[in-house]
């Protein structure tokens, strides 16, 4: 029985040794499995929790920082890691208030990765400039996906692909609020787009009718070389669960703010616009009476008298002219019929032809014309006989009508302002023309000018007279 327990601690001393072996046999494959499974996206092991994927909602704390691949189509891929926010230098600090004043403090993107965003939405600009409030909301849609230093509060990364070896972000569900989506879309729906002259939403998001399906046109995954999102974004208007996620509530502008204020072209719901009311109708009594139940004003009713004197006058005018016309040539119509009916005609008849037919200028082919077409064959056949008789005095007074016309010229001046050429004086759009040159910076053409070195056509010019000796 002394012997017990020296046999006990060998034994006990056997098992330890073994355990250790086991231990170093298998410790370095579950290091490796456990690396593979981390490495992989989380829609593959539901069971696995936020805090072994390394997943954190909370301020100042970034879901997705710097950039880990590129695709083939040379749009870049962010990082599937959280990480804290970084506070910027000076200078970054300030390229990131440019474009997005509601970031202050640190940042969840890099510098490369604010320059991308200043790229991507420097597409969309031009279809949306019109209305600054749709801009800025459009804009800070962006900017708070990309490098709000809340980032991990409303953004969420589900599900991730490998490029070149890296991680990468391949999906990511945005958490939102329906007021800024509805006032996203509402400041922007009527937005036109001068060049097309149609609606700049039809470019920007598929001609969607409502925010949800703008969303969703943003947040698809466009293939390598389209235009688009490199990975997919669900839009979300609810947090799931007990999650310490936070939806997303930036500001929004309506197109009718009156510092972001947007054109009543723009803008057709404008409080400026749509509360203008037409002028008040002159409510001052004038003179009216009543005929059974119309109601009558003096000034029609006096018209209406002149215009009745004035047709009665010109139609017994016309009778009376057409009786005194027909009693005075009946004399020379038997003449004038001779004359044309018979076989020959001498001089005697034409002279007598162009006397009836100066007396008569109704009378032609035995039929009688109207007065006024007679009077104006009769206006228009002297007056060729009189430009045939004068041809030199004709000439000389219609270059020297058209010279006297043509002096104007020398005040002639192009021009070139559009605003001038496309704008009534005077007019609404133009009162806010000048208020805006007068506030703020004018407002130029974008231009683009090609500079090409000489030398290097020279040389250009050399090269190709080399390759074809």
């Amino acid at each position: 029985m002394a012997s017990s327990p020296p046999l006990l601690q060998h034994l006990l001393l056997r098992c330890l040794v073994r355990l250790c072996l086991v231990q170093a046999i298998f410790l370095p494959s579950l290091l490796s499995l456990e690396a593979q499974q981390t490495s992989l996206p989380a829609s593959n092991f539901p069971w696995i929790s936020d805090a072994t994927y390394g997943k954190r909602h909370s301020s100042e704390y970034c879901a997705m920082y710097d950039i880990c691949g590129t695709r083939s189509d040379g749009k870049v891929l962010n990082c599937p890691y959280g990480t804290p926010s970084v506070k910027p230098n000076e200078l970054f600090s300030a390229k990131v208030q440019s474009l997005c004043p509601t970031i202050t403090g640190n940042v969840c993107c890099t510098e490369t990765q604010f320059d991308t965003l200043r790229t991507q939405v420097q597409q969309a600009i031009p279809f949306l400039v019109g209305c600054p409030a749709c801009l800025r909301n459009f804009l800070n849609l962006f900017c708070e996906l990309s490098c709000s230093p809340n980032q991990s509060l409303f953004i969420n990364v589900t599900s991730t692909s490998e490029v070149n070896g890296n991680l990468t972000v391949d999906g990511i569900d945005y958490h939102i609020t329906e007021t800024f989506g509805e006032g996203l879309y509402n400041s922007c729906k009527d937005v036109k787009f001068g060049t097309m002259n149609t609606r700049a939403i039809d470019f920007v998001g598929a001609g969607a009718k409502n925010f949800k399906e703008w969303f969703t046109f943003i947040g698809q995954k466009t293939p390598p070389g389209f235009p688009g999102s490199p990975y997919a974004i669900n839009f979300k208007l609810r947090i799931p669960g007990e999650s310490e996620m936070k939806l997303m509530n930036v500001t929004s502008y309506s197109c009718g703010d009156t510092l972001l204020g947007c054109s009543c072209g723009d803008c057709p719901l404008s409080p400026g616009c749509s509360n203008s009311k037409p002028p008040s109708p002159h409510n001052k009594d004038s003179c009216s009476f009543r005929v059974g139940p119309l109601k009558v004003t003096c000034i029609d009713f006096s018209l209406a008298i002149v215009y009745v004197i004035l047709v009665s006058a010109f139609m017994g005018w016309a009778v009376f002219h057409r009786k005194r016309v027909r009693g005075s040539s009946s004399g020379y119509m038997e003449q004038l019929l001779q004359s044309s009916d018979g076989p020959e005609i001498d001089s005697s008849n034409i002279q007598n032809d162009e006397k009836v037919h100066e007396m008569v200028p109704q009378l032609r082919n035995r039929f009688w014309l109207p007065i006024v077409q007679g009077y104006m064959s009769s206006f228009y056949r002297q007056y060729g006989r009189w430009v045939a008789r004068h041809p030199t005095l004709v000439l000389f007074l219609s270059l020297a009508i058209v010279t006297i016309f043509c002096v104007g010229i020398i005040r002639f001046k192009v021009e070139t302002r559009p605003e001038k050429l496309w704008v009534g004086h005077g007019s609404k759009a133009a009162d806010e023309k000048q208020f805006f040159d007068s506030h703020l910076s004018p407002f130029y053409r974008i231009e683009q000018v090609l500079l090409t070195s000489l030398l290097y056509l020279i040389l250009g010019a050399m090269g190709l007279l080399c390759e074809s000796q």
